[in-house]
């Protein structure tokens, strides 16, 4: 269904369509990477695939993590959806880390970390996530020593 389609049964149902955003793909080669959000620990690189994670609206982001990448105990302030799109991400809840009470992740898997809820997470080889969700995204860690120093 095209766009002035859609436009059309919303107004024919008493609604308003607003198209204000643009199509967007992005294929791995297209990806474009580049390093990590500072408030993760140094390692990881980040591609923005759409949004903008430190503003208000929707956004999706993909993290390369090298092997053995480690993300102590933290939260976020709203739902945090991860799939993993390749390698193992590991995950635990909880403000320990403690690899004992994870559960693995490995490529395909999907999961929704509630708002608020402390969890860590480290990788087993390298390792691809994808984050969607609602910005600003932010994260806090359990214990404050544990946020890496300005880069």
């Amino acid at each position: 269904m095209n766009r002035i389609a859609i436009a059309a049964c919303a107004l024919a149902i008493g609604g308003v369509a607003t198209v204000t955003r643009a199509q967007s793909i992005t294929t791995p080669q297209s990806t474009k990477w580049g390093p990590g959000p500072a408030v993760l620990p140094a390692g990881v690189r980040a591609a923005i695939l759409d949004g903008d994670p430190a503003k208000s609206g929707p956004f999706t982001m993909r993290l390369a993590f090298p092997p053995g990448y480690r993300v102590p105990p933290h939260f976020h302030s709203a739902d945090e959806h991860v799939t993993v799109i390749s390698g193992n991400l590991n995950v635990g809840m909880g403000d320990q880390f403690d690899k004992k009470k994870a559960t693995a992740l490995h490529a395909g898997a999907f999961g929704v970390i509630p708002a608020d809820m402390h969890h860590y997470a480290w990788a087993s080889g390298r390792t691809v996530i994808q984050i969607h969700g609602m910005g600003p995204w932010k994260l806090t860690y359990v214990n404050p020593a544990d946020a890496p120093k300005a880069r």
